[in-house]
């Protein structure tokens, strides 16, 4: 890219969605709740809701949590290879079909999940965590695009 226009400034923020959308945020609250409530295993969790923030790009969910990953014990190497996990032999198979779950349900438009991948979800979780996992996955989405949208920046 050329130096001359690459910016070099952060953007600014559009709209602060906490302050102004108070009853959006505490739906969106009730799915974090909701999750946090399940029997899936909270590392699990936020390995999902990382990877998706770093496939739609953002910057303030992927701080997020990370830092919460690492709160939790999560081991640095793991952190610094999410992004390619399948390349790396640090994640257990439940996490590596979790992860390819989440790409797949973040990446929709792309292909729809397929059979092979459902037959393996299928087989790795009960029927009310995949549930549970879906639902993690889309609101680590929705979350993406009240940040990426309005420009919420890490602090």
């Amino acid at each position: 890219m050329d130096t001359l226009t690459y910016p070099t400034a952060l953007p600014a923020p559009r709209l602060n969605f906490f302050a102004l959308g108070p009853d959006a945020m505490r739906a969106m609250g009730a799915l974090d709740q909701r999750i946090a409530q399940s029997d899936l295993e909270k590392p699990l969790v936020e390995l999902v809701r990382i990877r998706v923030s770093q496939i739609n790009g953002c910057a303030f969910c992927i701080d997020r949590h990370v830092a919460e990953a690492r709160r939790g014990g999560e081991n640095e190497r793991r952190l610094s290879t999410l992004q390619v996990w399948r390349d790396t032999p640090f994640f257990s198979e439940r996490e590596r079909t979790a992860l390819a779950w989440a790409e797949a349900l973040t990446r929709i438009a792309d292909a729809h999940v397929s059979d092979a991948l459902w037959e393996r979800v299928d087989q790795v979780f009960a029927p009310s965590q995949l549930v549970d996992l879906t639902l993690a996955i889309n609101a680590a989405n929705s979350w993406n695009r009240f940040a990426i949208a309005f420009r919420k920046l890490p602090s």
